[in-house]
């Protein structure tokens, strides 16, 4: 009589402590400086209700045109100095009048290799300028009706 062969799963051997090498076992680090930037005011109602929520180090601004951005308490800054140190950056429009402050973020990000993801929310993507400015720049461009993708862009993102 002969005994079976026992054959472990991928992840009974994964599990195994012979592969417990392969495991990382720090914790991801969040992003160590984030920047959400909405570009209408639409987008600063979804920026305001994302920041209401616990985020690890991210800013959150409204654009004033293509080189100064206000916090969401009003407070104004230039683009050039709110992206100095920056890791990512995540603009958020909801139609086409920020398509010049849209140019501006991305050309300061793509020079300095600063992360960019693009939010383009709306049931009919009234932001196609605005799609167009950020497409040459963002490595994630998100054309959504909802948004609850925003939030999820934003965690997958670690901010």
């Amino acid at each position: 009589m002969t005994t079976p062969t026992l054959q472990l799963s991928e992840s009974a051997r994964a599990a195994s402590a012979s592969e417990s090498r392969y495991r990382i076992d720090v914790p991801i680090r969040p992003a160590r400086s984030a920047r959400v930037v909405a570009l209408d005011e639409r987008a600063a109602t979804v920026a305001r209700n994302l920041a209401a929520r616990p985020w690890a180090h991210a800013r959150f601004y409204t654009s004033d045109g293509d080189a100064r951005l206000r916090e969401l308490d009003g407070a104004a800054a230039p683009l050039d100095e709110v992206l100095t140190g920056t890791d990512v950056v995540v603009v958020l429009a909801t139609e086409d009048g920020g398509r010049a402050a849209a140019a501006a973020i991305g050309r300061i990000c793509g020079r300095r290799g600063i992360t960019t993801a693009g939010v383009v929310l709306g049931d009919g993507f009234e932001a196609d300028d605005a799609v167009a400015a950020l497409r040459p720049y963002a490595r994630v461009l998100l054309l959504s009706a909802d948004e609850a993708d925003a939030f999820e862009l934003l965690t997958a993102l670690r901010v």
